[in-house]
């Protein structure tokens, strides 16, 4: 198996993978178009100035230039959510189709492990590998690559039409992406890093409730309940203090972006 997760990804879901960005692409000069209209119907077609004696090969009114740039809009917003609905469906679809080869795969690679390994290692530590984690792992596989192109190149097709309007506007609006540059990957790195913490004490619950099943009669027998039950209160607690880090640090970057 790849050692690198994007790795694994661009082996198995490459061909998917370019399709999508093909789709994301074909959607940036729709969305250049869409910021276009709404001003040309503001400025022109409501204000009533400037307003062409043709359009699109048509003898045109005030009314019938607002009428169709009106049209002209809600076809460009229904075509653009169809692309980003089909975006998004076959994303899914590749994230839970590689999901199941990763579950496959780690399947065959647990059944491999050498045989005194099992017996330090519970099966309440090791389906959850298999199966709760891989979750949130069928979503960033579908996203991985398109949403950072068609992020980007949104911010890009934004900026380049506030340019085109006004270059004090444009300098404006990416005046605080400098300071955010420098500050977020630095947040989002100690972010991660707590994620990868949770993940481990959350197995470590698991592993511990599976020995509170197994036990269950010596712990009757030997009237230990509230011990074991101090015992996960401790767990739950230091995975929900590792949780709280990790809103207040999410939501400090998003309160930065803000």
């Amino acid at each position: 198996m790849e050692r690198s997760l994007l790795r694994y990804i661009l082996k198995h879901t490459w061909r998917d993978q370019i399709a999508m960005l093909v789709l994301t692409a074909i959607s940036f000069p729709l969305i250049y178009v869409n910021l276009e209209i709404p001003k040309r119907i503001v400025n022109s077609a409501i204000g009533g100035k400037n307003i062409p004696a043709t359009f699109l090969g048509f003898h045109v009114t005030q009314i019938s230039y607002l009428m169709t740039l009106s049209v002209l809009l809600l076809a460009l917003i229904t075509i653009n959510g169809g692309l980003k609905y089909w975006i998004n469906v076959y994303g899914g679809v590749v994230g839970e189709r590689t999901t199941r080869r990763l579950r496959y795969e780690l399947y065959q690679l647990m059944l491999r492990f050498p045989l005194p390994h099992f017996k330090t290692t519970s099966a309440g530590e090791l389906i959850p590998m298999i199966v709760a984690e891989t979750e949130p792992i069928g979503g960033f596989i579908g996203e991985s690559i398109s949403l950072p192109v068609f992020q980007g190149g949104l911010l890009v097709t934004y900026m380049v039409f506030i340019f085109n309007q006004n270059l004090w506007l444009g300098l404006a609006a990416i005046a605080l992406y400098p300071p955010q540059v420098y500050l977020i990957p630095r947040l989002q790195r100690k972010i991660n890093l707590l994620s990868k913490d949770r993940v481990t004490t959350a197995r470590q619950l698991a592993d511990r409730i599976g020995d509170s099943v197994a036990g269950s009669a010596e712990i009757r027998s030997n009237d230990t309940y509230a011990l074991e039950s101090a015992d996960i209160s401790e767990r739950l607690g230091k995975i929900y203090a590792i949780r709280y880090d990790i809103y207040k640090r999410k939501y400090f970057v998003k309160f930065l972006n803000n």
